[in-house]
């Protein structure tokens, strides 16, 4: 159940900023949305995509205890949880509503007192550096955080730019203030996640270092540099390393105080201050995937002055920008946070990655060079390939190609000749199924928003594509499908694979690569294969042709399915929507089981040991907090009830997107939660990227206006909107009615406007 009093304290974060000019967005931003229960969202400051995300972590939670998995963990994919009561420190690097996690690099927290080097625990912060807080004392804004650390009595403000996170720390009256560089913290941590860790004290304001680890990215290298506002006047760090049988010569100096030099794989250092009541003691952290003088170079570049507020100034004009990309009229309050939550979590990431003289480090683990594009990382593919990516074609299509570009130099350096799955910091972490790059690349290139050498993108797609010792595709290119005694979840890879080759195939088409057209046209056709007609749903088959015969159609698990069962997956051929219904009988039996998921009731049990799946994400057996479904209210454009369509595109945005910390139904996943909501406010969705076509729904805006890049404005308007007027009754393109139910992508870049006429009543 959602706490009134949260939603009472988030509005009254809201109400000063009334008297903000209009063109102030962030005003509306609440990043605090998400940050609790499954959304895994970070309140912190960041800039728009920017490399660096500085945020607070509320906890030290380990992966595993004993050995085994911490389910514990799961909470704090992006370091933060609303309910706890302390906060462990501020540290730099994080993911926005990811299921699984890394990150948390370089861990940053003032305190006063006897120094204390170890975090402590949530029940006795005391023993500990770790401090409580309310959120009484906390606001959180696009690129400014800032919270009152109750235990030091110390003000915390959080500022940062696309590679350097500035904090500004406010200290009382105390000759005991310290610093504290937490190198071993980090998120989904364990004990042999540092690979090694490494400070050089340059002087008494700058200090350099590195961070390797070994997490989901498996060798992963983060450099630093940090520069005081004030001089230390001592410090020193406690390695909690296992003892090594060899210490070399090291052994002779005493390291752990004043010593210039720390290395070690679990290090906390500390710097030591004396204060005056009020004083501002300020930090630049800078960081590079590069070398600590790439970092150097960052900071001098980014932040040359100490000025905090200016700081925050120039980010959030950068936000404000960003966000004017979309000017929306909304019914209410908690619509406008919602709505400008979302615009603001979809330009989270995926993140810029390299120096500010193009320099990063690639997926071979050398030094590479960013010719002619900025380089990104932190590619959730699974997940943003479905509505993140068509949303940047649409609002950011310069950064999408820079993205496509940055795909493309992971396939360059990619020993396995393969397009990123799921990518980030130099690494490849094989994260969930399918090759969905491919979509991405291929939504570009038909909608006209990749400039670069498509036949070579069509190249690195098809070589992708027949990799054969990935996850099954060599049974899939033999049989026709992936068989589930030979690699699980077969029927999921089936279908999206499928999907892809389709993707492929309307690339290949356009560029009259004729062989690759038909090769890829017929694999597309493999969703086929796994559909029983016995049954009407799709089901696991098995490398002798015969279907599984243990099968349960709401299980999740060894059913030939991830994250979803047979009844939503079914629905999966979004490139295919008419043949699929035809295939499954016509609308007389496929729109009574498109209305089952949205009605019937799924027992507990079939969601009970899934992480990422609770009762408040889930409508009927339609479980929006998970991606394979999110095209799926859009089906029934393709059959003879569309009306249904906008019945329950309303119904979702108004039960899974809140204003409070629980508000969405998920994790945001990187955004593509926030664009399924952006894209279904407006009216439209794309049901296939790679596809021109959206498919039309409800708008929830009273009139929105899209600026488009190439200095063109698109204009939705919905006449006679209302929480009860939820269906279309016309719609109109530039004044002349549209006669199905689909716009096209080409007709909204033209700029013009789309105008629906909502009633209470469905026109049937």
């Amino acid at each position: 159940m959602r706490n009134p009093l949260l939603l009472a304290f988030l509005l009254c974060q809201f109400t000063s900023f009334a008297q903000k000019p209009a063109n102030d967005l962030v005003r509306w931003v609440n990043p605090l949305i998400g940050t609790h229960k499954m959304g895994h969202t970070y309140p912190g400051a960041t800039a728009p995509f920017g490399m660096v995300q500085l945020s607070p972590d509320t906890d030290t939670i380990p992966y595993e205890v004993n050995g085994k998995y911490n389910k514990d963990v799961y909470k704090y994919c992006a370091g933060y949880q609303y309910d706890d009561p302390t906060i462990v420190g501020f540290s730099h690097t994080h993911f926005s509503g990811t299921g699984h996690s890394d990150l948390g690099d370089f861990l940053i927290m003032p305190t006063t007192g006897k120094l204390q080097l170890n975090p402590g625990t949530e029940t006795q912060p005391e023993t500990g550096y770790r401090s409580k807080f309310s959120h009484n004392n906390e606001v959180a804004q696009p690129a400014y955080y800032s919270v009152k650390l109750d235990d030091h009595n110390i003000q915390a403000e959080l500022t940062a730019t696309n590679r350097v996170g500035m904090h500004q720390y406010t200290f009382p009256k105390s000759d005991e203030a310290h610093i504290i560089l937490d190198l071993m913290h980090g998120i989904y941590n364990y004990e042999d996640k540092n690979t090694w860790t490494f400070l050089r004290i340059e002087n008494d304001t700058l200090v350099t270092g590195y961070r390797q680890t070994n997490g989901w990215g498996r060798t992963r290298t983060v450099y630093f540099a940090m520069a005081f506002s004030k001089p230390f006047y001592q410090y020193g760090n406690k390695d909690y390393s296992k003892a090594q049988v060899y210490r070399g010569f090291w052994r002779k100096f005493d390291q752990s105080k004043n010593f210039p030099e720390m290395a070690g794989k679990q290090i906390r250092a500390y710097f030591d201050f004396k204060t005056q009541e009020g004083e501002k003691v300020k930090i630049k952290f800078a960081l590079s995937p590069v070398s600590t003088e790439g970092a150097l170079a960052n900071m001098r570049a980014e932040v040359p002055h100490w000025d905090f507020d200016r700081v925050k100034q120039e980010s959030q004009a950068q936000w404000n920008q960003e966000l004017g990309k979309v000017r929306a009229s909304l019914p209410t309050k908690d619509d406008y946070i919602n709505f400008y939550t979302a615009l603001y979590h979809t330009f989270l990431g995926p993140t810029i990655y390299m120096d500010v003289n193009g320099q990063y480090r690639g997926l071979d683990q050398n030094n590479h060079g960013a010719k002619n594009f900025t380089n990104y990382t932190s590619f959730s593919l699974w997940d943003t390939y479905r509505a993140l990516h068509p949303w940047f074609n649409l609002v950011q299509p310069k950064r999408n190609a820079d993205m496509v570009e940055s795909m493309l130099a992971h396939y360059d350096q990619s020993v396995h000749n393969m397009l990123p799955i799921w990518s980030h910091h130099g690494n490849e972490n094989w994260c969930m199924i399918g090759y969905h790059s491919v979509s991405v690349i291929s939504d570009a290139i038909m909608k006209g928003t990749y400039p670069g050498d498509a036949n070579r993108a069509l190249d690195a797609c098809v070589a992708t594509a027949r990799q054969g010792y990935y996850d099954g595709l060599q049974y899939y290119m033999q049989l026709g499908y992936v068989p589930e005694d030979k690699n699980g979840s077969s029927v999921s890879k089936t279908l999206e694979y499928a999907y892809d080759d389709w993707c492929i195939a309307q690339v290949a088409k356009k560029l009259n690569r004729q062989d690759i057209y038909q090769e890829f046209t017929k694999r597309a056709q493999n969703w086929r294969n796994v559909y029983d007609k016995n049954i009407g749903y799709m089901r696991p088959k098995l490398s002798d042709g015969t279907f599984k015969k243990e099968f349960d159609v709401l299980s999740t698990h060894n059913q030939g399915f991830i994250e979803g069962n047979a009844w939503n997956y079914s629905l999966y051929v979004p490139q295919a929507p008419a043949e699929m219904i035809q295939l499954m009988g016509g609308n007389a039996k496929f729109v009574p089981h498109l209305d089952s998921l949205f009605t019937m009731h799924l027992p507990d049990e079939f969601f009970a040991d899934t992480e990422d799946i609770t009762r408040e994400g889930i409508i009927g057996n339609y479980v929006h907090g998970n991606e394979p479904a999110h095209h799926a209210a859009y089906l029934y454009n393709w059959t003879d009830q569309p009306w249904k369509t906008q019945e329950r595109v309303r119904m979702i945005l108004k039960k899974q997107y809140q204003a409070t910390p629980d508000g969405l139904g998920g994790n945001d996943d990187c955004g593509q939660m926030s664009a399924w909501y952006l894209f279904s406010s407006l009216g439209f969705y794309p049901v296939a990227p790679g596809s021109e076509q959206y498919a039309l729904g409800s708008p929830a805006v009273k009139e929105a206006t899209l600026n488009l890049d190439n200095g063109k404005s698109f204009v939705i308007e919905a006449k006679n909107q209302s929480e009860k007027n939820v269906y279309v009754q016309k719609v109109e393109l530039n004044g002349k009615p549209l006669t199905q139910p689909f716009l096209n992508h080409a007709d909204l870049v033209k700029g013009g406007k789309l105008t629906f006429y909502m009633s209470s009543k469905p026109k049937k």
